[in-house]
């Protein structure tokens, strides 16, 4: 049962308050999952950061999220698992490695397989120390215990029994197909791994002369290169121009190889000149329609973009050296006779930047259709996976709807080596969890699975599956919500839902919480090419980790993307320093307060009604609002009810009481603070770990730390409709006082006669029983509080709901002045009573607004009126 130690420096260092305090929740093994049966499980699984680097602000804003729930649910009784774990990132971490190795002198041929997998672990190892230590500044929750990574042994198991479970299922096959292939990195990629550019390019006419010698016929291409490995020309069956061709040969220019002329319903009869040359090894159009006349495939590229044998003497030219060689070598011959320009979208390496090329390639697959279907189905059940915002089911679906077959192999070392064997005499395929018993009679593929394929089996392979009897399985999986940003829908949310389907029968994930990208200020999106990028490990160094992720989790709505902005972070600090000087403020007058003194039950002011009253109130809907995950709100509320209700107006009215001799009221004044700064921090404690750690450890508390305190709960006792509507007239009249003073430039510290005409006599009695307060914040030489008070023709006066406050000023003003103001003020009412009046006039509005909006449209109305007739019998006296 602490009692209250003022612990708190006078100025709020983000430095001293951070120092250490990670350490400390790690010992006391607070992020832990418990297993606890008496306690519901509340599960989320991080995105694994590749272990190729630093982390960057969307990793920072995505896990602050994460944090922010698995914070409010552990709080709220839930037995939290927030699992950590790290992806191998196969293309991203070979390339690094690689480009370590040649800075060394070596390659990876040098090394050979095993030692290059081992300088790859190395690098891992240093990389998920890194990303451990930047997870520690953010102050995140992860329980480490549970960590994973998915290239260790358990997700290796899960991951070949996907594969083999697949594959004897006929959903993953190896076959010849056109692939997208990274020159760079000589690799398969994806086709999301394939980011398309408008790139200036040309259309290049040519001519192929018929065998026969009786004419040419009209080909375009904007790949020339690729001509070389021509195998026919197209034409459509129904072309007047072309049908009696067909069957015919053309001479295939430079190469001198005879290639026929096919009809096929592909070729579109009004594009360009109807007829199309076919290169089935290097298109995909091209590889269908090959398949379909049984054309032979000639692939004239190396895997590293250059030409091999099969271009003939342009065999070593890198691919684009050899497009200007050929273009010029055709235009000689006569053959090229027209170079159009065009812009054209080119696919290009996520990974590496390269031009992608389509090549002829033997891949792995899985056949996407029957996996695809059943994930689109869930979407129209009860239990489907909730999308927040739901217009990204949209986005999903579409995707899912027009999948292709997935290209699974990755000619890589690092990853997960596909489990597959080829007898060394028969060419047999064998895929099996285990090698084959003769394994010296076959030989392992060579290749590695796509780094998706993995993460794909993150929510349950990491739980234990594919052992289903694992406890953690059993109990924490389904997971709750996946937080990630709308970039992976198609990489990573779509490939978890149809593998979580197909291997556990159940969604992954109940919710999708989708987050935008970070972009800078301008609102362009962060590179390196731009050099607007920004370490959130610099942030945190500067304004501390609290501060980052105040502003990053408050800082837009689900879905949009968000302005980074250093001065925004620096007024979150700011905000922080209120708090921070709010709270030393109450805890050097709680005089020993312990946890077991907070007393509620004493005789309360208006303030201290209040005061509970809107913490009930924020309680109320911080909680709603976090449950639909609309933290931007969540924040705007926070912010108002600490800056402006509770260290504006109840701090500074607490005042009287704690300085004042009434023991009694000094008592209930200090229980409340602590009441209320108690409940406060643990509101914010999921946004602001840190600071609020801090402060609570100071307060009167009970039990170890405030990251396993309950949360805050809404006291129904505790409200008061009355003490607020008493409280709204008391700020008015004060905010109104100290707006007139700074208007005419007469100080707070001067007094002035003020008088208070209340409307009638309930309001009369409210301000006489608070008439402390107007005393103490309105300064005046006499107050005079009545329901008939005479004005005063020199007086400066206001209008608040329920009362006329009148303050002479002997003087200090210009009574001209006076009346263009209060004229100013008419003008300003009387557009006010014409706007609600035509609202209330519109028949259409009244009929289908809804009576509460109606009623409060009335009581503005009579609101407006009142003011403003009070306003312009004021402008008659004072002219009178």
């Amino acid at each position: 049962m602490a009692g209250n130690e003022l612990n708190l420096p006078t100025k709020y260092d983000p430095k001293t308050v951070e120092q250490g305090r990670y350490e400390y929740w790690l010992k006391g093994k607070f992020f832990e999952a418990t297993g606890d049966p008496k306690k519901e499980p509340y599960t989320i699984v991080i995105p694994p950061p590749n272990v190729t680097g630093k982390l960057h602000l969307g990793h920072a804003w995505d896990t602050t999220l994460q944090d922010i729930l698995t914070r409010i649910k552990r709080m709220q009784g839930y037995d939290v698992l927030w699992l950590p774990g790290m992806d191998h990132a196969g293309i991203a971490t070979q390339a690094k490695v690689e480009a370590k190795l040649r800075e060394e002198g070596t390659t990876r041929y040098d090394l050979g397989r095993e030692k290059f997998l081992e300088e790859t672990w190395k690098w891992k190892e240093e990389y998920a120390s890194h990303i451990r230590e930047q997870w520690s500044k953010v102050g995140l929750g992860l329980d480490y215990s549970r960590e994973r990574f998915t290239l260790d042994e358990g997700l290796s198991k899960a991951v070949r029994e996907v594969f083999v479970s697949l594959y004897n299922k006929g959903l993953i096959y190896r076959g010849e197909r056109i692939i997208n292939w990274d020159p760079a990195t000589k690799t398969a990629l994806s086709d999301i791994e394939v980011i398309y550019q408008d790139v200036q390019g040309a259309f290049y006419h040519m001519r192929y002369p018929l065998a026969d010698g009786s004419g040419t016929i009209e080909v375009a291409t904007t790949r020339p290169e690729t001509m070389l490995g021509d195998t026919a020309v197209a034409v459509h069956p129904e072309d007047e121009r072309y049908k009696h061709l067909i069957g015919k040969t053309v001479i295939l220019p430079i190469i001198g190889r005879e290639i026929k002329i096919v009809g096929d319903d592909y070729v579109d009869m009004e594009f360009g000149s109807g007829a199309v040359k076919i290169t089935p090894a290097h298109d995909p159009n091209d590889f269908e329609i090959g398949n379909r006349h049984d054309l032979e495939r000639v692939l004239v590229m190396n895997e590293d973009g250059t030409m091999n044998a099969n271009a003939g003497k342009y065999q070593g030219l890198d691919r684009f050296e050899c497009r200007k060689q050929i273009v010029k070598d055709l235009q000689e011959a006569d053959i090229l006779f027209k170079i159009e320009e065009h812009t054209h979208s080119v696919g290009h390496s996520e990974r590496s930047g390269a031009v992608v090329e389509p090549y002829l390639s033997t891949q792995w697959f899985v056949k996407m259709q029957p996996l695809a279907d059943t994930a689109v189905e869930l979407q129209s059940k009860e239990d489907k996976v909730h999308f927040v915002p739901d217009r990204f089911e949209r986005t999903y679906l579409h995707w899912m709807e027009n999948i292709r077959d997935w290209c699974i192999s990755r000619q890589l070392w690092w990853g997960h080596r596909i489990p597959a064997w080829y007898h060394n005499e028969t060419g047999e395929v064998y895929v099996n969890h285990e090698p084959p018993a003769d394994i010296e009679n076959w030989t392992q593929d060579n290749d590695v699975l796509d780094t998706w394929f993995s993460s794909a089996l993150w929510p349950f392979s990491t739980m234990g599956w594919p052992d289903t009897n694992h406890e953690d399985y059993k109990r924490y999986y389904p997971t709750n919500v996946l937080v990630t940003g709308y970039d992976i829908i198609f990489f990573w949310v779509s490939r978890m839902i149809f593998q979580g389907l197909e291997f556990t029968g159940k969604r992954p994930f109940k919710d999708v919480l989708i987050h935008g990208l970070v972009r800078d200020a301008q609102g362009r999106k962060m590179s390196k090419s731009l050099g607007n990028g920004v370490d959130p490990m610099d942030v945190i160094e500067q304004y501390g980790a609290d501060s980052l992720r105040y502003f990053l989790s408050t800082g837009s709505s689900p879905g949009q993307d968000l302005r980074f902005s250093m001065e925004k972070v620096e007024s979150t600090w700011n905000f922080i320093n209120k708090i921070w000087n709010a709270s030393r403020f109450a805890l050097m007058n709680m005089d020993g307060l312990t946890y077991d003194e907070i007393d509620l039950t004493g005789e309360k002011s208006v303030a201290d009604k209040w005061i509970l009253t809107r913490l009930n109130e924020t309680i109320e809907n911080v909680t709603k609002l976090a449950e639909r995950y609309e933290f931007g709100e969540v924040g705007r509320l926070l912010y108002n009810f600490i800056w402006d209700d509770f260290c504006d107006w109840y701090i500074e009215m607490a005042k009287l009481p704690l300085y004042g001799e009434d023991e009694a009221a000094k008592k209930t004044t200090r229980s409340i603070l602590a009441y209320v700064l108690d409940n406060t921090m643990r509101l914010l404690h999921p946004f602001m770990p840190f600071v609020t750690e801090e402060i609570w450890q100071s307060l009167p508390h009970q039990g170890e730390s405030i990251t396993v305190a309950s949360w805050p709960q809404v006291n129904p006792e505790l409200s008061d409709a009355q003490a607020a509507s008493d409280m709204k007239l008391l700020v008015e009249i004060i905010r109104t006082v100290r707006n007139i003073r700074a208007e005419v430039n007469t100080p707070m510290s001067k007094q002035i006669e003020l008088k208070i005409k209340a409307k009638d006599e309930t309001v009369l009695k409210q301000l006489e029983t608070n008439r402390s307060y107007l005393v103490r914040f309105c300064n005046p030489s006499e107050l005079t509080i009545g329901t008939e008070i005479e004005s005063d023709d020199k007086a400066m006066t206001a209008v608040v709901t329920g009362a006329e406050l009148i303050l002479p000023l002997h003087g200090l003003i210009n009574i001209e002045e006076e009346i263009t103001r209060l004229e100013k003020e008419l003008e300003k009412l009387d557009k006010e009573v014409e706007r609600v009046e035509k609202k209330l006039g519109n028949e259409g509005f009244v009929k289908k607004a809804p009576a509460k909006v109606i009623e409060e449209e009335k009581a503005k109305q009579a609101d407006y009126i009142e003011k403003r007739d009070a306003v312009r019998s004021r402008i008659t006296e004072l002219k009178g």
